[in-house]
């Protein structure tokens, strides 16, 4: 019998899944991640996740902020159960464009499809305008049903790009409510994963005692040991009233600095969970 193969295996291209259709977003944030990689697009959040579940991808690109509408909560309550942690993040500066069919005039648009996001995004300079927006599963979604359907009464909120590859006219550019409008993305990965040396930002997951104080008393802790709080959002737990908190924290980088921060254990938190330690995409002082 002959024996293995010699040599170098193989590489593989990773799979790369997010949400959405090609030339939204999470499109644009996963091939400037994974320029190499292959790409699958899913119609749900909930699709999505699934095929990190169950290895029908290696990593998942998602939407998790956006400086204009705040968290993406879909995304944030599927990190609570499951194996997944955060291994990068990116940011991703949002510009929608109003996208229709050629020769539309702005008089004729009645109604502005686009992602929810996308919609709360720009929901200032939609009332202005009296559209009515109509949420879909995704931007570049919203212009495959607006170039499918040919009508001039409809738009679509999305990047740019997508407006050729569907044939459809940019009727307007930079349609946001905030010049800032940026989208963090982070990646997942399935199972527990090793801490770079570089990694000085950490997401955690905890709860805190049903007593007047004690969240204040916990971070209050935390920023004592040296971590700086850039984020907190509270969602509910399985039990009525009760709630779990995301923390997204600066420390000192590597294993080392994440351990100056957490050990020994917080006497004012429990059920700790860290969901990613990573490197921070910029620091907060360039904001």
């Amino acid at each position: 019998m002959s024996g293995p193969p010699s040599g170098p295996v193989p590489f593989r291209p990773m799979i790369i899944g997010y949400q959405g259709e090609a030339f939204s977003y999470s499109d644009r944030a996963s091939r400037e991640l994974f320029p190499e990689d292959e790409r699958i697009g899913f119609p749900s959040f909930v699709a999505a996740f699934e095929a990190l579940a169950s290895k029908e991808v290696d990593r998942l690109v998602v939407p998790i902020e956006n400086s204009t509408t705040g968290s993406v909560l879909p995304v944030l309550d599927r990190l609570t159960t499951g194996e997944n942690r955060i291994i990068a993040e990116h940011l991703v500066e949002v510009r929608h464009a109003l996208l229709g069919i050629p020769g539309t005039a702005m008089e004729q648009i009645e109604r502005v499809l686009s992602h929810p996001e996308a919609l709360g995004q720009a929901e200032s300079v939609i009332t202005h305008w009296g559209w009515e927006p109509v949420p879909v599963h995704d931007t570049a979604g919203a212009v495959r049903r607006v170039a499918e359907a040919g009508k001039v009464t409809d738009a679509a909120l999305a990047p740019i790009d997508a407006a050729a590859p569907h044939e459809l006219a940019v009727l307007m550019t930079d349609v946001i409510d905030r010049d800032h409008n940026t989208t963090r993305f982070v990646v997942l990965a399935r199972g527990e994963q090793p801490i770079p040396e570089d990694a000085d930002k950490s997401t955690v997951l905890f709860t805190t005692a049903h007593t007047p104080g004690a969240l204040a008393i916990a971070l209050t802790e935390l920023g004592l040991r040296g971590a700086n709080l850039t984020r907190i959002e509270s969602r509910p737990t399985e039990e009525a009233w009760r709630y779990r908190f995301f923390v997204d924290l600066r420390h000192p980088p590597g294993p080392e600095g994440l351990a100056s921060i957490f050990e020994p254990p917080l006497s004012t938190i429990s059920d700790l969970c860290f969901l990613g330690t990573y490197r921070a995409a910029r620091d907060p002082d360039d904001d």
